[in-house]
């Protein structure tokens, strides 16, 4: 027995590497040519798709930014068992365990063809896969069937200690040849993603009016209070990529078309040679919680929306944008709000610096007072003026809400939930937002009591966020503090809870703390 389970558990191995084989060198011919022809990222992709909402929903609050490396890992871990289960197979019907390998690869290849903007080309990487996982199957059984396979007829297995050990160290030679092979072609895939996604030599447009530099905020005085302006690098990212789209910004264009008097294409050097603006504006996730990460505030530098659509000229019966993005991702935006005198723009810039790929590089769409799942489209490449009961996009095909203003909400950033802090002259403190409408005041309550107006710190604008704090002498023991922001034209943030779906949480938040 315990033989056979050795063997079965080597046949198992064998099964997994030829996978992984197949996987790692696919992901690194991806990695040369489009990203989002792996197979394992198809795959993931199509997943994502096939998603019941709720779970999405469960997975961004419970995994945030976690939730694409978790996606993944769970594809490749569901992978790499069928891969064993297929090795196991192997040992008994060798050509039937190279096709189920060889099917599972084409099932891969499926999901790569499935996608929006599929060319011949993204198959290279099936290919390649298709080739390598059933090769290095039948060479590696191969090999383990010659190990115990009788040297002549009727003659016993070999049980030569010297030919033993010098195969079975000769096999583990080849399995660590290609588990390193398969490790570097993985690495290497990920390397060259990461070089691929660098911009250099690429100028922010210049400003003709530009903003004064924003004040500092209250976090150089009350640690642990969310920065005043989200640095690129901590800035929330919630969409459906697994792998960041790599756009040439010398090929990209922006189209308007649709219910228009004159469609409109300009390339990259066109926008940024009209007169660009600047805007303090904060994004919220529409899966943002109450008291949730899934938001941050920035400034961001571009071409105003309602110039661009008044010089392609509105027709009378639109009453949405449909955005597209370069993979044929659909966003719908209310014709309204960009044409209501709010700061709408296709932003280039972010905070100072040519706008990273990973927040939509060359150009997303930036609307004030909306949920980024109908404002927010990255890397855009089209927008089209239609009709809601014409064409639906991504989310709302899914039940979300067509319009989703952003509710009011505030957050308490310190100190931290279930926290354990000292007695004494302390500091509450957080962030409140009332997109387009502004913050007007931030109340406190602690234990239950009279809410007391909080102290706030600078002002940016009505789409901007505003820090708040107020000084606390705490006492030992357990205690409960709620904040809520009431917004410039005197509407208090909703006590009712609502979970986001299908347009946005609402609610006070209340954390527990315990003063030692």
């Amino acid at each position: 027995m315990r033989r056979l389970d050795r063997h079965t558990f080597a046949h198992a191995a064998v099964g997994v590497l030829a996978g992984v084989t197949g996987m790692s060198v696919a992901h690194l011919t991806a990695a040369l040519l489009t990203p989002a022809s792996s197979p394992a990222l198809a795959v993931s992709t199509a997943v994502i798709d096939a998603t019941p909402t709720p779970v999405k929903e469960w997975a961004v609050r419970e995994l945030g930014s976690a939730d694409k490396p978790v996606l993944i890992g769970s594809v490749l871990l569901v992978t790499i068992a069928l891969a064993a289960a297929i090795g196991v197979v192997t040992r008994r019907r060798l050509w039937l365990g190279a096709g189920l390998i060889a099917g599972l690869v084409v099932l891969a290849g499926a999901a790569v063809v499935r996608q929006p903007l599929f060319q011949v080309t993204d198959l290279v990487p099936t290919v390649v896969a298709l080739v390598l996982g059933p090769a290095v199957l039948v060479l590696l059984t191969r090999s383990l069937t010659a190990e115990r396979t009788p040297t002549h007829p009727g003659e016993a297995p070999s049980e030569s200690p010297g030919e033993g050990a010098a195969t079975r160290r000769g096999l583990l030679i080849g399995f660590g040849a290609l588990a390193l092979v398969s490790a570097a072609a993985a690495t290497g895939g990920q390397l060259i993603v990461r070089g691929r996604t660098a911009l250099a030599d690429i100028m922010l447009p210049r400003v003709r009016d530009p903003l004064p530099a924003l004040p500092a905020g209250l976090e150089e005085k009350h640690q642990g209070i969310s920065r005043f302006v989200t640095r690129n690098r901590d800035f929330y990212r919630v969409d459906t990529k697994l792998s960041v789209p790599i756009v040439d910004q010398n090929s990209w264009s922006l189209t308007i078309d649709g219910d228009i008097e004159h469609e409109l294409t300009f390339s990259y050097d066109d926008l940024r040679q009209r007169e660009n603006v600047e805007h303090d504006i904060t994004l919220t996730c529409v899966s943002n919680e109450v008291g949730g990460k899934l938001v941050g505030a920035a400034r961001w530098t571009g071409v105003p929306l309602a110039d661009l659509l008044e010089e392609a000229g509105v027709g009378k019966d639109a009453d949405q944008i449909l955005s597209t993005d370069v993979e044929g991702f659909t966003i719908s935006t209310p014709l309204e709000a960009a044409l209501d005198g709010r700061n709408a723009m296709i932003a280039l810039g972010m905070n100072g610096e040519v706008l990273p790929r990973t927040h939509g590089f060359p150009a997303r769409l930036v609307v004030p007072g909306l949920y980024g799942y109908v404002g927010a489209t990255k890397w855009v490449t089209r927008l089209t003026l239609t009709r809601y009961d014409e064409a639906t996009a991504y989310w709302t095909d899914r039940g979300w809400a067509i319009d989703a203003p952003i509710k009011l909400s505030s957050r308490i950033d310190t100190p931290q939930p279930l926290s354990n802090i000292a007695a004494g002259r302390t500091v509450i403190g957080g962030v409140a937002w009332a997109q387009h409408h502004g913050v007007a005041k931030v109340d406190v309550r602690i234990d239950g009591g009279r809410w007391q107006p909080a102290e706030l710190g600078p002002d940016a604008g009505i789409d901007y966020w505003r820090q708040w704090f107020l000084a606390w002498d705490a006492e030992p023991g357990s205690h409960q503090l709620a904040v809520r922001v009431t917004d410039r034209d005197g509407t208090v943030q909703s006590d009712e809870r609502a979970t986001p779906f299908p347009d946005g949480s609402s609610g006070i938040q209340e954390i527990v703390v315990t003063v030692a």
